[in-house]
């Protein structure tokens, strides 16, 4: 388990000047990591690595079954009245506008998200996030829906949801079986704000 910081690409991008990278840190540590899945840029929190194909392979595969858990911490714009939620709404890519995604009902891919309001105050509320999937920008866009952008977002907030120093979401916590014996394992990182 890595905690990524905000700003970090999770692989490389294009170009030299995107060759830093949390794949490319873990691997000076442990030549063998593989990567499992990403987090946005943007966005802190808990990531694993694979240490074998196998393991990778495993891994993979309870991602793209559904069968990990995730707990998201975010900020977002506003007072959310109700105290829990579920969103349902189909992304696709906004090519004109790529990497920005949009919600589409005719040609979008499935996208789930349960939500519950931890607390609100000063015109803002911290919100715990489980997505059901796991779509590009899918919280971003969920929380934009509803009417609450996550602060920080350069790519969906505006104005003064905009004006904070990073992306409030945060990947808290992470739970899968391991890829040996099934034993179930549960990652935790704390939100830094």
């Amino acid at each position: 388990m890595v905690d990524k910081p905000s700003g970090l690409l999770s692989v490389p991008g294009k170009g030299e000047h995107l060759a830093d990278c949390l794949i490319a840190r873990v691997q000076r540590v442990f030549p063998t990591a593989l990567l499992v899945h990403r987090l946005d840029r943007d966005t802190s929190g808990v990531m694993v690595f694979a240490l074998t194909p196998h393991a990778q392979r495993h891994l993979g595969l309870q991602f793209e079954n559904r069968q990990t858990k995730k707990i998201y911490i975010a900020r977002v714009w506003g007072e959310v009245a109700a105290p829990e939620g579920h969103i349902d709404l189909p992304l696709i890519v906004d090519w004109p506008n790529r990497p920005l995604q949009m919600v589409d009902h005719e040609n979008g891919r499935p996208a789930q998200t349960d939500w519950k309001r931890v607390r609100t105050g000063g015109g803002e509320s911290r919100m715990r996030l489980m997505p059901k999937t796991g779509r590009s920008h899918q919280l971003r866009v969920h929380m934009l829906e509803i009417g609450h952008p996550i602060l920080g977002d350069p790519f969906y907030a505006t104005g003064p949801a905009r004006d904070f120093p990073r992306l409030m979401l945060h990947s808290e916590t992470l739970q899968l079986r391991h890829p040996d014996g099934g034993r179930t394992l549960r990652f935790t990182a704390k939100a830094p704000f």
